[in-house]
């Protein structure tokens, strides 16, 4: 069995750069599998290096790939360097669109304001904001960073919007009701992005 370093998911290319991860979410899906979409484990034995994910791109056909995703068993922001310069060898290279799925965490992470640094290279943040309050985030999420995380991730979002062409605020179905499905359309709204009910899968 191998890690996976790059793996697909519908017509995407992802990009499994990490397992590190600020949050504990009681539903992630490393809870219970070893691995997402067409990949055979996502469990990785050490970190790539950027010139081994750009070696495994080379290895792929990547005209068949709609888009690129930062997106696997751990939060991409933990790795920004190597996000950065791989999604600067991508968009060089291939020309494709760019996506970050993250847990909004990135400025806590990082110690500072790293939506400046996306401008120009990703085309789309999806955020996963899980729940509409921060009692609920608290519960279902268990970030490290503890009381404020919410109010960092909300921050994050909307900064944004500033320099990433599309935000996206996710939920995940079957974990709120339709009310807080309702009430996190709303935050979305508020700061300019796009709200998205997510799958369980």
């Amino acid at each position: 069995m191998r890690n996976d370093i790059l793996y697909e998911v519908h017509n995407g290319i992802y990009v499994n750069l990490t397992n590190r991860c600020p949050c504990a979410c009681v539903f992630c899906l490393r809870n219970t599998t070893d691995k997402v979409g067409r990949s055979d484990r996502l469990w990785l034995d050490k970190e790539p290096t950027v010139e081994e994910v750009k070696d495994e791109f080379a290895l792929r056909d990547m005209e068949k790939y709609e888009e690129v995703v930062f997106c696997g068993f751990g939060e991409p922001t933990e790795r920004l360097d190597a996000l950065k310069e791989i999604a600067a060898f991508v968009k060089e290279r291939y020309h494709k669109p760019i996506r970050i799925n993250t847990n909004g965490l990135g400025d806590l992470v990082n110690g500072r304001r790293i939506a400046p640094e996306l401008a120009g290279l990703i085309d789309v943040v999806s955020i996963s904001l899980n729940t509409p309050s921060e009692e609920r985030y608290m519960q279902e999420v268990r970030p490290k960073f503890g009381a404020g995380s919410y109010a960092a991730l909300l921050s994050f979002a909307k900064d944004c919007t500033k320099y990433v062409p599309k935000v996206v605020l996710s939920t995940v179905a079957t974990t709120l009701t339709a009310d807080e499905e309702a009430s996190c359309a709303e935050i979305a709204r508020s700061i300019g992005a796009v709200y998205r009910i997510r799958p369980f899968e």
